[in-house]
């Protein structure tokens, strides 16, 4: 049986605290991942949160680790799953981790543009106001 392994790193100029917040919802996860029945394994707070995926569909485990660098965060996203009942062909495991792959991208940009909409490049986040005016918060 394959296995979907997938890993992923996006860089995002916001405070690892901004970005945890966006996880530590139980509803943004089934909006994230609608297609994943998540339990908490290890609530790592400003640092992240680690699931066991236990759904009908797939098992295995999900981690989203938030490191501070410089003056933002990498959100570093990892899932590792086997599929229920039938086994997954390599062809199919492969398909299945393009796919997640292409959407841990989506989430992490459709992040970035949010919570760094309108920061004018150069300027830190923690000088950022975030009211899209291009004014700097002193």
């Amino acid at each position: 049986m394959a296995s979907v392994d997938v890993v992923d790193e996006t860089f995002l100029a916001v405070p690892p605290e901004r970005l945890a917040a966006e996880f530590a919802d139980p509803a943004a996860w089934r909006r994230l991942w609608p297609d994943l029945a998540l339990q908490v394994f290890t609530d790592r707070g400003v640092q992240g949160v680690r699931w066991n995926v236990v759904g009908d569909a797939w098992r295995g485990s999900m981690e989203v680790w938030l490191e501070a660098v410089g003056d933002g965060t990498v959100l570093h996203w990892f899932l590792r799953v086997d599929p229920v009942g039938a086994a997954l062909s390599r062809r199919a495991a492969t398909r299945e981790a393009v796919r997640r792959q292409r959407a841990a991208k989506a989430v992490a940009f459709a992040l970035k543009d949010r919570l760094e909409a309108g920061r004018p490049p150069g300027v830190p986040p923690e000088q950022w106001s975030g009211d899209r005016s291009g004014t700097r918060r002193i």
